[in-house]
């Protein structure tokens, strides 16, 4: 028993350590560091090696407002069926992108979600393409190039045209398109009108100015990021940050920059190999660029080449990116979606938690079914424990009895506690069976709250309105009675509390630990429990309270078929109709012998 108690204490304790690990010290938030050399230059002078600029071109600018931003400059729009926004036709830049499917909070009326801004206002994110050239006399469009466009609004159905003449016989034009998704396709070429040949090698950039707050989450990763021959490699921006640049050549793969949901990422040509980098540069509030860039092309006097790439600039759908790596032959791109080192179960269970969401129109009840159909698949296991629990729960008595018999003989008292055991045929440690049945399925369950968008704004029931969030409520202000806003510590709402109380109830039905110190440790976890739960995403204090709920009907129903009285020993009365164990029945006798079958005489008596 006190081995089984052991262990449930260090398990409960692991996990409280593992989830209060990320709310009491969470991952450092990078900052951007000032004073640091600028490490790169705007491009090479090379002839034999040609290399995509790391800077941005254009004066320096008063910094303004996001929509004095994007009316420095004339502007194609953006109308697709999930994207608002525009191309900066200075420079080429697609840098406007709003989702229309997505606002900042569960108000529909709030402004939707921004992911991609232009230079010069907060926080520029932006992507554009280009040609580096071998030879540096030749004029290539650039950050301050103004193109002309063929139509005014780019639309899933009408891809618009970019065209500029540099005015020595080259013709570059930039056709963009955009799928009724997320997915934009940049397809650059060029004309030589020249009696010259001329070497030029497309590229692409992402560029990401300021270093952004990050969640802080060691089970979540946001920032720098790509699949790199085939291997997902993840980088924090302090990374960046102190190795200046990251290279790979690579042929298949993307790279870019994640936030929790959303996503920017530059997809070259899975058939050519490119050379990527993600680097950082310190002037000014400074900025992260992912780039790529493929081998240099010669092209021909009165020839024309092209160079195809994809920007994906949207929200992580997790059917949305699998279809994409499908479809479009990326190389692991489903890999964008986090979801960690268990992505064999994580995975699964958001596959199936859609599915049931598909039918019954709402996550909250999707994790309850799903969670009682695990109840009643791991069924056979659980029964198993919990009748071993219970008998240990029976038991009680004797074993209070032995411990005070060899109260000053420990090891006395071991032995004699497993010869019970044997007796009995009671495994004291079979009661730990669900609570490590229950670890993996709640990190699982946790991961996929905590990186899938299905989530994000998924209402239940009553105040829960956004499952991926904390519950918004807090008994000290009585959930809202008091106009006062509790600090953070104190936010312990309601679903929290219920889930608290569910953990204090299956207590109640487990053996008592014998030893006072662990039984005060027992009875102070639900209070621990609830306030780290009451900081993690609403999902998940659902899941944990109707597991809870379902656990106490099966072992109180279990206890209840074996006549044991939930405050410990065996009840008065009928026969119970599973076997209990022989000194428990004694007792319940009276006399200290078992007793007789109604069908059978005693031994020892003649008839």
């Amino acid at each position: 028993m006190t081995d089984q108690k052991n262990l449930i204490l260090a398990i409960a304790l692991s996990l409280a350590i593992l989830l209060g690990f990320q709310f009491l010290f969470p991952a450092p938030k990078p900052t951007t560091p000032s004073g640091q050399q600028q490490t790169t230059t705007a491009a090479t002078t090379s002839t034999a090696s040609p290399q995509a600029p790391t800077t941005v071109g254009g004066a320096a600018q008063a910094p303004m407002d996001r929509a004095q931003a994007l009316a420095q400059s004339q502007r194609v729009k953006i109308e697709a069926p999930r994207v608002h926004g525009s191309i900066n036709l200075t420079g080429g830049r697609i840098d406007d992108v709003t989702l229309r499917d997505y606002r900042e909070t569960v108000d529909p009326n709030s402004p939707e979600i921004v992911l991609l801004t232009p230079l010069g206002g907060p926080s520029a994110y932006y992507a554009d393409y280009g040609w580096a050239p071998a030879d540096v006399s030749v004029q290539v469009p650039g950050a301050g190039t103004v193109w002309t466009a063929d139509r005014d609004t780019l639309t899933a159905d009408a891809p618009v045209t970019l065209s500029w003449d540099n005015g020595q016989g080259l013709v570059f034009k930039r056709t963009i398109s955009i799928d009724a998704n997320y997915m934009f396709t940049v397809v650059q070429s060029v004309v030589n009108n020249t009696d010259k040949p001329v070497q030029l090698a497309p590229y692409g950039r992402v560029l990401r100015f300021g270093t952004p707050v990050t969640q802080g989450y060691y089970v979540l990763h946001e920032g720098p990021y790509g699949v790199f021959n085939g291997t997902l490699e993840e980088k924090t921006y302090k990374d960046i940050q102190d190795d200046k640049a990251v290279k790979n050549s690579t042929t298949g793969g993307w790279l870019g920059f994640t936030d929790k949901y959303w996503l920017a990422a530059l997809i070259p040509d899975q058939a050519v190999k490119v050379d990527t980098q993600f680097l950082h540069q310190s002037d000014g509030e400074g900025r992260y660029l992912a780039t790529y860039q493929a081998d240099a092309m010669t092209v021909a006097p009165g020839q024309t080449v092209d160079s195809t790439g994809r920007l994906f600039a949207g929200a992580k759908e997790v059917d949305l990116i699998s279809s994409y790596a499908d479809t479009l032959h990326i190389t692991k791109f489903d890999f964008a979606i986090d979801f960690g080192w268990f992505w064999f179960l994580t995975k699964p269970f958001f596959k199936i938690l859609a599915w049931i969401h598909s039918v019954v129109g709402n996550f909250g009840l999707s994790i309850m079914i799903f969670t009682l159909a695990l109840k009643l698949l791991f069924y056979p296991l659980a029964d198993k424990s919990y009748r071993s629990m219970a008998k240990m729960k029976a038991l009680q008595p004797e074993m209070v009895k032995l411990r005070e018999r060899f109260a000053d003989d420990k090891a006395k008292q071991q032995q004699e506690l497993m010869a019970l055991y044997k007796r009995e045929k009671v495994n004291p440690a079979a009661g730990c069976l669900p609570i490590l049945i229950q670890i993996p399925v709640f990190f699982a369950l946790y991961k996929v709250l905590l990186v899938t968008i299905e989530m994000r704004h998924a209402p239940f029931f009553g105040w829960m309105h956004d499952l991926s969030a904390p519950d918004p409520t807090t008994v000290f202000n009585l959930f809202g009675l008091i106009p006062w806003t509790p600090p953070a510590m104190l936010m312990i709402g309601a679903a929290p509390i219920i889930m608290g109380f569910t953990m204090f109830m299956q207590q109640k039905l487990n053996p008592a630990p014998a030893d006072p110190v662990q039984a005060k440790v027992f009875m102070a976890l639900p209070i621990v429990f609830t306030f780290m739960l009451a900081h993690f995403p609403v999902g998940l204090v659902v899941y944990w309270a109707w597991n809870n709920t379902l656990t106490i009907l099966q072992q109180w129903s279990i206890m209840k078929r074996m006549h044991v009285k939930i405050s410990g020993g065996v009840e008065e009365g009928a026969e119970s109709p599973v076997a209990l164990p022989p000194s428990v029945a004694r007792k319940k006798n009276g006399n200290g012998d078992a007793k007789a079958p109604a069908n059978r005489k005693p031994a020892g008596r003649k008839g």
